[in-house]
């Protein structure tokens, strides 16, 4: 009985390093596909590929944010920033923000959220994420007016809100460090 125990932990171990192997590079290449998608709809219009000139740059939480910068014939048009936020309801709220040179936020896109359904999940319609659209953080107050600022929560996801919030001037301040003047 330990014998065939073993041998079939043996061939599912096997098997299951296999399949790993076998869907790493699609999986990495969906990943890839998909922060290319967000990138296009959150700048303005470009020529060059923002993926080729990624660049990181240290957030204030430690870690480092991607940034692609998206030029239309070698002028900078925007950025597309990926940042996120570990304030969510349910964990990370991956986000790519993009804005313009001068730090107004163009668009946002949600990468990647595991908020409640029908509640938190609500950011990623253009009724919460468009009011961002526009708007300067520099003279926008980034938090949701129950905290004193500007932005108008989900109703009933006021923590999915502020992540969003968060995840957003995270973008913004990163940059203005590194690129924004």
């Amino acid at each position: 009985m330990v014998l065939s125990l073993t041998l079939i932990s043996l061939g599912a171990s096997i098997a299951l390093g296999f399949v790993h192997e076998f869907t790493k590079e699609p999986i990495e290449l969906s990943k890839l596909n998909k922060k290319i998608e967000a990138i296009k709809k959150v700048v303005p219009e470009f020529n060059n590929d923002p993926a080729a000139e990624m660049y990181k740059l240290p957030s204030e939480w430690g870690d480092s944010l991607e940034v692609y910068p998206a030029k239309k014939d070698n002028e900078l048009v925007g950025y597309g920033v990926k940042t996120y936020s570990k304030k969510g309801y349910s964990g990370n709220i991956t986000l790519v923000v993009g804005l313009k040179p001068d730090g107004t936020i163009f668009n946002i896109t949600v990468l990647e959220q595991k908020e409640t359904p029908g509640l938190g999940t609500k950011m990623v319609l253009p009724a919460f994420k468009d009011q961002f659209n526009d708007k300067n953080p520099a003279s926008f107050k980034m938090k949701v007016k129950k905290d004193g600022g500007q932005v108008d929560a989900i109703t009933a996801a006021t923590i999915s809100s502020r992540a969003f919030c968060d995840a957003v001037q995270n973008a913004y301040s990163t940059l203005k460090k590194g690129d924004l003047k």
